[in-house]
């Protein structure tokens, strides 16, 4: 399944310009069940993003997935060694009972900070989840997107577009293997 192919969703602002993100008719809070457990990962990262680059760098890496607050939530440890130094990762997510939206949090072991999080939902297995952000002193809107068409091989990935969603760069991928 090409999950490069996949087309992402147009996305739509309020009279404020914040992102108008609604949940899909099928968002629950049992959309990362297939990411329950450990995950090996084959990592694809872009070696320079919103500079015409095509340099990527492959490097291997481990998650650990586990369900938090009876069921509404998970976390996740990420392990990597980047240039021969240990490198940390977590994930938190949480949905919204109200709204039924998922909000992915980020930090690492370089910043310390929890990042601001990306909102969205699953349809058919496939996952958006969108935020404004900021990169490099440039403003721009990010997407995650989750693709559990395959459940044992879930491929994450990650754009940034800095004309507010008219193009996207894909800087970022995870395949994944999990462990039986």
């Amino acid at each position: 399944m090409e999950n490069e192919n996949l087309a992402i969703p147009e996305i739509h602002f309020d009279e404020n310009g914040e992102l108008i993100i609604i949940a899909s008719n099928s968002s629950s809070k049992d959309d990362f069940d297939f990411f329950q457990g450990k995950s090996f990962i084959r990592n694809k990262k872009l070696k320079q993003r919103f500079a015409n680059c095509s340099e990527w760098i492959e490097f291997p890496s481990t998650q650990e997935m586990y369900k938090i607050l009876n069921g509404i939530g998970n976390i996740d440890n990420f392990l990597a060694t980047f240039d021969g130094e240990p490198f940390e990762g977590m994930t938190v997510r949480l949905f919204n009972l109200k709204t039924r939206l998922w909000s992915i949090y980020w930090s690492d072991s370089n910043t310390g900070v929890l990042d601001k999080p990306v909102v969205g939902s699953f349809e058919n297995n496939i996952g958006h989840f969108f935020s404004k952000d900021i990169f490099e002193e440039k403003n721009v809107i990010q997407v995650f997107r989750w693709d559990a068409r395959d459940e044992y091989n879930p491929v994450w990935s990650q754009a940034m577009s800095d004309d507010n969603g008219k193009t996207w760069e894909w800087n970022w991928y995870m395949y994944m293997t999990k462990s039986k």
